[in-house]
């Protein structure tokens, strides 16, 4: 299962959802609401719940607080990716640790917008401005990519940024990361720190915060590295053939997710499920 992040959205995994699929795993990448880190924790936990068999959860950027968060509690979760993602202990906010350590230029290209709240007042909601999300997010994706990610982005509640995690699923549950080294967002040197502390499986990527974008080769080979060390098997494995695990409504889909804030691979042993989603109409090419 792909959990994307601020300022995409499930589209993001696009080519990662692509390899995945060919290598034979099922993939979900709901959507990540982006209105609060408990709220956006607890949806990601609800679709877990639909989902059946061995899970591996991938988050990208706050997409990785989520995920660490939902796990929480369900045993069905057998590993952890963060890919250019964060990774809080209790406590630690996303708007905290991106400050740990210098070199996030985030701070300097967000918009904000007011937005009403349903019991009343106002909250804020976050956008990267058009003409600078490319150097800020992807700056390794061509700018006929990044001009319609950047058209399409989801905002993020500047209040999710700010709430602390009360949870870290990650002390109990194996730990997988990606470091994006030209990273504008999470600074590399942050990103370290968290996966140290993790003890995560670790690679490093010379890649922009966008690296399922720019790179979903290298991301793809993480998650199945992720998945086999899991001991979850791909829809090949399966003796029955089947390549869809039940949802709680019990309905198969056979279609696979795009990119936009990042995704995760449910990998489900000799059943999956996949979740259809908009794609990209265009992305960067080859294998990286």
């Amino acid at each position: 299962m792909l959990i994307h992040g601020a300022f995409a959205d499930g589209s993001s995994w696009d080519g990662v959802v692509e390899r995945l699929r060919r290598a034979g795993y099922p993939v979900l990448a709901p959507a990540n609401p982006l209105r609060g880190l408990a709220g956006d924790a607890a949806y990601v936990h609800s679709v877990l719940k639909s989902v059946q068999g061995p899970i591996v959860l991938v988050g990208h950027s706050y997409g990785g607080a989520v995920i660490s968060e939902a796990a929480v509690g369900d045993d069905r979760v057998k590993a952890l990716v963060f890919v250019a993602a964060f990774s809080p202990e209790a406590g630690e906010s996303a708007l905290g640790l991106s400050g740990k350590f210098p070199g996030s230029t985030l701070g300097s290209a967000l918009k904000n917008v007011p937005f009403p709240l349903p019991g009343g007042g106002s909250g804020t909601d976050q956008y990267i401005e058009l003409d600078k999300f490319h150097d800020q997010f992807a700056a390794d994706v061509p700018r006929s990519v990044t001009d319609l990610m950047a058209a399409a982005q989801r905002p993020v509640a500047a209040s999710a940024l700010q709430e602390k995690a009360t949870e870290a699923a990650w002390k109990t549950i194996p730990a997988w990361t990606l470091i994006s080294t030209e990273d504008r967002n999470i600074p590399p040197a942050v990103q370290r720190f968290m996966a140290k502390r993790a003890h995560a499986h670790t690679v490093e990527v010379k890649a922009s915060h966008a690296v399922a974008v720019s790179q979903p080769g290298a991301v793809s080979r993480l998650i199945e590295q992720a998945a086999r060390s899991a001991g979850a098997s791909t829809t090949a494995d399966s003796p029955s053939g089947e390549s869809l695990a039940d949802t709680g409504s019990g309905q198969r889909t056979t279609h696979a997710v795009a990119l936009g804030g990042i995704a995760t691979a449910s990998v489900a042993a000799g059943t999956a499920v996949v979740l259809l989603g908009r794609r990209w109409r265009a992305q960067a090419d080859g294998d990286n």
